[in-house]
């Protein structure tokens, strides 16, 4: 069972998102729900303390306890792996992403894991290789102001990435231009890649992940990227706390009736 402060948290949090109070607005002094039978003073500090490290509320001497501008962060669609950006210079595709949303960040906004096991069927299929067969995948968590945004584990055939930044744990980008530009490096260019979208509620371990409010959902992102020849060199699988961003998408409209050529 969770803890009062906890319980409180999360009916506030609920009453935010339906738009009881907007933005800018004042949620009432720490009397007023004390007196209102919502919890102890300690109970009630400790709800708006957990709203404000999940970024929902602000709190200032003279002000009080007010609702944050939830502007979402852009999610760029094709825009975000222009190779200007991660070839030519050094923006990783989160960082455009922040970049287009007018945000800042910071190397240590991504830390990683990287570890090498057996693939399965999903990952297998996406790569090219047999079930079982080992891939490394490299598990980040990307934060803003210190708040999870989503997660997202790239996974790599051993051959393509062995002694590559791709396998160093290190915090941050795997050097300039990130994964791509290393895979770049390494003979293995970017031509093209196929994504996928689903929505789904969060399980419980994303939702602690993330610091969702329960039963809040998530945007689960399924990447695939190939070189000119058909090769697959990374399969990347993203959790997104669906709140929290907003997908854009900007591209020429395909015309296959036209032949090759005509209208350019």
């Amino acid at each position: 069972m969770a803890p009062k402060w906890r319980e409180l948290a999360d009916r506030l949090a609920e009453r935010i998102r339906a738009g009881e109070w907007g933005a800018g607005e004042r949620l009432p002094h720490i009397r007023e729900l004390v007196e209102a039978g919502e919890g102890s003073k300690s109970t009630v500090h400790a709800a708006y303390r957990a709203l404000e490290a999940e970024g929902l509320v602000t709190s200032s001497r003279g002000h009080g306890t007010v609702v944050r501008e939830q502007a979402p962060l852009k999610r760029l669609g094709v825009a975000r792996y222009d190779k200007a950006k991660w070839r030519d210079g050094d923006e990783v595709a989160f960082a455009a992403d922040r970049v287009a949303s007018g945000r800042t960040y910071r190397r240590g906004d991504q830390t990683q894991t990287v570890e090498r096991l057996p693939a399965p069927a999903p990952v297998a299929a996406a790569l090219g290789v047999p079930e079982g067969s080992e891939v490394y995948a490299r598990a980040r968590l990307v934060k803003e102001n210190g708040r999870p945004t989503h997660t997202l584990t790239s996974h790599y055939r051993p051959e393509h990435v062995e002694g590559t930044r791709l396998v160093d744990p290190s915090p941050g980008p795997a050097g300039r231009g990130g994964g791509f530009r290393v895979l770049y490096d390494a003979g293995y260019e970017i031509d093209h890649m196929r994504e996928e979208l689903r929505s789904r509620p969060a399980t419980p371990e994303e939702t602690a992940r993330l610091q969702l409010a329960p039963g809040e959902w998530v945007v689960e992102l399924h990447r695939t990227a190939y070189t000119a020849d058909g090769t697959a060199v990374e399969f990347a699988v993203g959790v997104h706390a669906a709140t929290r961003f907003a997908w854009t998408y900007d591209f020429r409209v395909p015309d296959s009736a036209k032949p090759e050529g005509e209208g350019r």
